[in-house]
Parts: structure tokens; sequence; C-alpha cells
């Protein structure tokens, strides 16, 4: 009779599949915009006089041309793309804009399509909203962080974010849970000089952003 018994647990768990493991809905969500964005997300890597200036970008063309923040790759004519499949490309700077703005658009040359960011409109950004970033701090590439916006400062046009931003992070996208695109992130907020992500990080509203493309 135990012989029985354990032939037929087995026969059961054989036919019978473990459930698989199920996401919850904020979950699904991280996960669809992660997929759907992160292909489109690069790594910069700037030569500059006294080392090495690294960033994160956004690919906006299917030609590769790439949005990131212009302070990534200021003063450097040597600048390395890394796409999400690890490659590397050599890129020019076709647009800088101003200090203010901090924008600066890059071309790569590949010979595939390349997948590409949507942006979003960044008027309607609201306070208290769930937002992502993607980006590439301290070189760990491909990292998301969520978070939301803490602040709209119209003073100096930033969307604020407790996401966690870092070194590195810069040139990367703030998300929508549509995972569209409403800022550009720029700089993170050190009253005590520390370089790592405090809670207070900013980024260009998108809006900016779309000028500078067209």
């Amino acid at each position: 009779m135990k012989n029985l018994i354990l032939s037929l647990i087995l026969i059961i768990t054989t036919i019978i599949p473990f459930p698989a493991y199920s996401y919850d809905r904020d979950e699904i969500t991280n996960i669809n915009v992660y997929e759907k964005i992160n292909p489109a997300i690069v790594a910069i890597d700037a030569k500059i006089l006294d080392g090495t200036s690294s960033g994160s970008g956004c690919i906006v063309s299917p030609k590769g041309l790439i949005l990131t923040s212009s302070h990534v790759i200021l003063n450097s004519s040597d600048i390395t793309v890394t796409t999400s499949d690890g490659k590397e490309y050599k890129a020019k700077i076709i647009k800088t804009t101003g200090k203010n703005k901090d924008l600066t658009l890059l071309q790569i040359t590949c010979n595939k399509p390349l997948k590409t960011i949507t942006l979003g409109n960044s008027s309607s950004v609201k306070v208290g909203q769930k937002v992502l970033a993607i980006g590439n701090p301290f070189g760990f590439s491909g990292t998301l962080t969520q978070g939301i916006v803490s602040r709209i400062d119209t003073k100096r046009n930033k969307i604020q974010t407790d996401a966690a931003i870092n070194p590195g992070s810069s040139g990367g996208p703030l998300l929508n849970t549509s995972g569209e695109v409403i800022g550009i992130n720029q700089a993170i907020y050190n009253p005590d000089n520390n370089t790592s992500n405090i809670g207070i990080g900013f980024a260009i509203p998108i809006d900016e952003a779309k000028a500078v493309l067209q």
C-alpha cells in the first residue's frame, strides 16, 4: 500500500506542473517598461583630460541618433557608445544646447535599425505619480530604479524625483508607467559633497528635449 501511494504521488506530480510564479500588478508594469525601453538605452564613455566621463543615453532614431546630457561629453572628441547588446560604436556630436538645458545629440553609424524610446509629454506630469529610471550608475549597465515625482521645480524647469539617480545615470530616461520618456535624468543634490544618491534627483522635462530634436 505504501509503495502504491508513493507511485500515485509521483504520477500526480509528474502530470500536474507546479504553478508558475505570479507577479503583482506593479511588478508586471516594471517588467514591461524595462523590457520595452532598455534595448533603446545606451552607455556613454567620453575621454576627457583627467580620465573618462560616463553616462547614459536614449536612442531616438533607428538610424542611431542619441539624446544625452551635455555634461557627459563636455570637452571630449572621443566618445564611445555601448548598446544594450554590448556592441560599441564611436559617436560624433550633432548638436549641443547651452549649459542650463544640458542636452546633446550624438550620432552613431550602425548596419541595422535600432530600438528607440517613446517620447511622452512632460506638461502633464503630476507630483506623486510613479516613475522609473534606467541608466548605467557607476557602470552597472541597464539598471532600473523606481520612485515618484517628488516636486516640479517650475523656476528651474526641472522634474524632481526620489527614483535613484547616481553618477553614470545622466542622460538616461525618466519614464512614466506607460514606458514613455517624460524627462532626461540630469543631476543629484549632494549638500555634503557625497557622490551617491540621497533621494533628490532632477530630470530635464522631455518637452525641452523635443525642441532640440526638432
